[in-house]
């Protein structure tokens, strides 16, 4: 016999899980592994916690991706630094706006992103 669960909607929980990112500005990977955790216990049972959790740990590998390719850029032009930069940028602005736009029903857009998970 099959049971049935409906998801429900915990908008609360999603915007934790947007602002758990900035963990990186603090331990250096509590960015990634608190969403990861998150979204890996909870995707089944929230709804929106799947499509946002595939986002965030795309954007999250997207960022660390783009923070590698910007160190030889740093030795051998010094453009790398300002790659970095703007990494670190997106990485504290994008994830706040991603937040309100959870706690308002809305869904959630992070730019550059590499699409790994699908």
């Amino acid at each position: 016999m099959e049971t049935y669960t409906a998801m429900r909607e915990d908008r609360q929980m999603l915007m934790i899980m947007h602002l758990s990112q900035l963990l990186d500005f603090i331990t250096g990977i509590g960015g990634f592994i608190v969403p990861l955790i998150l979204w890996a216990t909870q995707k089944d049972k929230i709804q929106d916690m799947d499509e946002q959790g595939k986002d965030i740990m795309n954007f999250q590998i997207s960022l660390f991706i783009y923070s590698i390719i910007s160190i030889p850029l740093m030795l051998l032009f010094g453009l790398g630094i300002f790659l970095l930069i703007l990494v670190g940028i997106v990485g504290l602005v994008f994830p706040i706006i991603n937040a309100i736009k959870a706690s308002n029903g809305e869904p959630a857009f992070y730019p550059f992103t590499i699409k790994i998970i699908k």
